[in-house]
Parts: structure tokens; sequence; C-alpha cells
């Protein structure tokens, strides 16, 4: 049966690294995973209680924007993070933030067109845009810049701008200034611009700033799966301008006819569970400053320290020209998966590598003295 050319998308690579991970713990080894940006802890106590009181009632369809309360409780906690008063009817409940992805693009862009995404960059920009028959359009960034675009860097035949802070890999972050310039130069140029804050609430001095304290004008996307530790329970969000709230329901109603009812009940709980969230937040606070100490005594010294996420993203050029088989090298005589930064950036990233430190500290002193040990006998 013939198959796609759209649907020939690069492979993700750290989940191939992952898959490689669970391969060797399978087999008996003991792997300290630094590949997955992925919470080690569960969902807050909260969500999971809240579920589970429900689990004897119907739980089937709702609407396609989402459970009303959830969508207030988001709104609100605009208020509470940024100062926003946010209309919770520009609020989108979605299955995850690949649902959101997916929505924002067909909302935004028809088959054929341009958006331009900073590399690094998360992978998953580039390869649902050409599942969607649309071209991404790299932008290298430079570790002078805190790997983020600049509003000189946009081109002017481009429909759309993915923005992203803090970023993936990078975990830097975009100030009000830096989203002003860019949103304005967007606005010149007719660029839609999406702005991925995926990460927001996890930051370690400022505080993360929103797209949407600059501008409406905007498409906002945002998750459940990092500062509230929900990764499997599929359930984002996203905000919109008034005037596309309808066209994203319409297309909802047909793609995924409603967000995962189960992960909203869940979802709405979490929203109460901050003091647990912020308990995470120390511990990733405590693993960042073991790995920013420790890498570059190992040997991974050049680094743009992150300012949110749980990423540390090394150019390590210096070491090996071939990231993939370095990280695979790393999993085999080290016990430790890293992710290949060819997953972030197709023309540099076989010279640079990503640590995730979203594990427990235990892990995270594992891990740096097995790659002690690697580097020394190297």
């Amino acid at each position: 049966m013939r198959q796609s050319r759209r649907g020939q998308v690069d492979p993700f690579i750290v989940m191939d690294v992952m898959e490689a991970a669970m391969r060797a713990e399978a087999a008996g080894r003991s792997i300290i995973h630094l590949e997955i940006g992925q919470p080690s802890t569960p969902a807050p106590a909260a969500a999971r209680a809240a579920l589970q009181a429900r689990l004897d009632e119907p739980l089937g369809y709702t609407g396609a924007l989402g459970l009303p309360a959830l969508r207030q409780g988001i709104a609100d906690l605009y208020r509470d993070w940024y100062g926003l008063d946010l209309d919770p009817e520009r609020v989108i409940v979605t299955p995850g933030s690949s649902g959101a992805f997916l929505l924002a693009f067909s909302a935004l862009f028809d088959a054929g067109e341009r958006v331009a995404l900073g590399e690094p960059g998360y992978p998953s920009y580039r390869q649902i845009l050409r599942a969607m028959s649309l071209e991404p359009v790299g932008l290298p960034t430079a570790p002078e810049h805190r790997y983020q675009p600049r509003p000189e860097d946009l081109p002017d035949d481009v429909a759309g701008l993915m923005l992203a802070s803090p970023g993936n890999p990078s975990g830097t972050m975009l100030g009000l200034e830096d989203y002003r310039g860019l949103l304005n130069r967007a606005a010149e140029l007719g660029i839609s611009v999406i702005s991925d804050e995926i990460y927001h609430g996890l930051s370690y001095g400022e505080r993360c700033h929103t797209a949407l304290e600059v501008s409406d004008d905007v498409y906002v996307i945002n998750s459940f799966s990092k500062y509230f530790a929900m990764t499997g329970w599929r359930v984002g969000w996203m905000i919109v301008p008034p005037d596309h709230v309808r066209t994203i329901e319409r297309i909802t109603q047909s793609m995924f006819i409603c967000p995962p009812h189960a992960s909203q009940v869940a979802a709405l709980a979490a929203l109460s569970a901050r003091e647990e969230c912020q308990a995470n937040l120390a511990v990733y606070a405590e693993n960042r400053a073991l790995l920013l100490e420790a890498l570059p005594q190992i040997g991974f010294d050049r680094i743009a320290p992150p300012d949110g996420a749980f990423y540390i993203y090394a150019d390590v050029a210096h070491l090996t020209d071939d990231s993939v088989g370095f990280a695979a090298e790393i999993l085999d005589k080290a016990g430790v998966a890293v992710t290949p930064g060819l997953d972030f950036d197709p023309r540099r990233g076989r010279q640079t590598i990503r640590f995730s430190y979203a594990g427990s500290t235990a892990d995270m002193h594992e891990a740096m003295d097995r790659l002690r040990r690697f580097m020394a006998d190297r």
C-alpha cells in the first residue's frame, strides 16, 4: 500500500534513546534516565484523588473546548501567575500540547506555507508541520543570544513563527522586551505567532513571562505535563484571540471531539496543588545546581545556564562530531541515557547533547558519578 510523502517525517530521536535504555533495563542493566523530559513524580495527590472519586460516574464526551470549570481555573491561573484578567472563553482545553499544535497549525496556516522556528528547538514542531504539508524554516540561534531568535532573524517570506520560553532543549527564557521586539516585528511582517509556554512554573530566579503580557494577537500553548507532572494524562490548553475560538472549536469537534474527560477532572484538581508542585520545583532547582557544578568539572563546560525547564544543553564539539554515536556510547559504557542534539538542531546538533534533570536528586548524583568515570576512561 502506498504511503504519503508528508508522512515520512524524521524519527523523534529521544524516544529511540528511551527505547534503547528500556531494552537495556529489561536485560538487567541499571540505567539512569537523563534523556526524557518527564517528571519522575506522579500527578498531584489531589488530581489522583479527584479522578478516583469520579470513576463510578460516566466520564463521557465533554464540550469540544473543555469543561467550563477547568477553562475558568486556567484563566484564574493567568491572574495568579501574570496578573492578567483572561476571559475563560478564550481558553481551549486540548489533548496535550501536541493536540494544541495540531489545532493551531490547522487554524493558522494553509498547506505549503512556511513557518519559522528557532534552532535548536523542540523537534516535533518540524515533524508536525511536515506531516501537515507545511514547511518548517529553521532560524539558527546562538549561545550568546541564549539560543533564542531575535527580531532581525525573522524572514519576510513566512506565514508563522514558533517561539518557546523556557526553550527545549536550552531552558533559556524570553523576557518582556524580547517578546515585545519579536511580536512587533512579526506584526510588521504579517506573521502569526505561536508561543509554546509548556515549562511555565519551572524557573530559577526571574519568573516566566507569557506572550499575552505583550499582545492578545497570539496563540499561547501550555500543558499540565511539566509543572503539574501529568505527562501521560495528555491534557493541555491554548489561549487564542476571541475571533479564533469558533474556528478552533469546529476543528476540535472533528479532529478530537473533546479532550479526555478523565484527564480534565484530574487537571482541575491539580490546579489547587501548587504546594506539591512547588516542592517538585525545589527538587529540580537542587538538581540544576548539582549538574551546573558537576558537568563542567567532568568536561561538559560549554553550556548556556538554563533559566527554566529541566534541561542543560551542552556543546560537545571538543568531544565528538557524532552526538548520536556519543550518546549511544554513554548509554552502553556508563549506563546513562542522554539525548543527542541532532533531535533539536538538524544542522549543528551532531555536536551537542541535552541532559534532563527531571529525575530524583539521588539519580542525578549517580549519573554524575557514572559520567565522571566514563570521561576519565575515554
